[in-house]
């Protein structure tokens, strides 16, 4: 399958993911759109652009899912966006390398409400690990493997 189309869930992408992509996009001559609800600072370029939307509950989120097509990458930590788009025919990574799949995302969901669950019953679950250089490389060669189909 041919990627037409790099979407980026930009509000929490870390700076380091968005730099590879940017790379990745110039080299491939791939259409790459960062969606925030705040302003994202991209290269002049003209396969990257940024677009903000306004706050809100899901607007980036939804942004994505209405104009994401069959065969797009969607770059998302974010696990019912990947669920969503997973529905639509999209490919779904997150800044960690891992790709998202119709196998593993219902078990992802669940953890995820499983998580929610906890800390709003007061427990403190912390946050996730930083992103490490292992993160980074899995990121960028999971990445390099799926846009050089």
């Amino acid at each position: 399958m041919t990627i037409e189309q790099i979407w980026v869930d930009a509000d929490a992408c870390p700076k380091v993911i968005k730099e590879i992509l940017f790379r990745a996009a110039n080299r491939k001559s791939l259409p790459t759109t960062l969606v925030a609800n705040q302003l994202i600072p991209v290269p002049k370029s003209p396969f990257i652009k940024a677009i903000q939307v306004p706050s809100g509950f899901d607007v980036a989120d939804n942004f994505i899912v209405q104009r994401a097509n069959i065969g797009d990458l969607v770059i998302t930590a974010d696990i019912p966006l990947a669920d969503e788009v997973l529905t639509l025919g999209c490919l779904a990574l997150n800044p960690r390398g891992e790709l998202y799949s119709k196998e593993n995302i219902k078990q992802r969901l669940n953890m995820r409400d499983f998580m929610d669950t906890l800390r709003g019953s007061g427990i403190n679950t912390g946050g996730p690990p930083a992103l490490s250089q292992a993160d980074r490389q899995a990121f960028a060669n999971q990445l390099d493997k799926l846009i050089s189909q």
